[in-house]
């Protein structure tokens, strides 16, 4: 079994919620390639793990300043997803549940930062170019969807704090 002590978050006792934005600037798109576990060196949309007491809408803009030094606005929301990754045995090493945004870029320029080893923005025509997961993928196209069919700020959609 891999040490806890080298990832704190393999093998949970239960899942963790993290937030993905899928961030454009113009026809562009932001990837980030993974500095850490699961997924080292993998490219994927920027996100992490919520905080205790934070909103899903207050760690998108978290983690898009510790990965990539940018501000972004929120649009909508694209997709949940299930991410549960298992080890050769079969036990749940990984589990995240994970809120995907679409966003616009604001201001900044982008600087890999915090657990991402690299960041960059890429044409959507690129985007083959970064073996980017499946489910990833078919997130971005969502987000691009959403995006040119004139998404709004979350809003009323979202699951208000109480």
């Amino acid at each position: 079994m891999t040490d806890t002590n080298e990832n704190p978050r393999a093998y949970p006792k239960r899942p963790y919620v993290g937030v993905g934005v899928v961030v454009f600037k113009g026809d562009n798109v932001l990837l980030v390639q993974r500095g850490k576990k699961p997924r080292l060196n993998s490219w994927s949309i920027p996100g992490g793990a919520q905080e205790l007491g934070e909103t899903v809408e207050d760690a998108a803009h978290r983690e898009i300043r510790e990965e990539t030094s940018i501000e972004i606005e929120l649009l909508e929301l694209v997709e949940v997803v299930n991410s549960i990754n298992r080890d050769d045995e079969e036990r749940v090493q990984f589990h995240y549940t994970l809120i995907d945004f679409v966003a616009e870029w604001k201001s900044g320029d982008v600087v890999a930062g915090d657990d991402a080893a690299d960041a960059r923005w890429v044409s959507m025509e690129e985007i083959d170019d970064y073996n980017l997961r499946p489910l990833t993928y078919e997130v971005i196209l969502q987000a691009d969807d959403l995006r040119k069919s004139g998404a709004k700020k979350p809003g009323n959609r979202l699951q208000k704090t109480i």
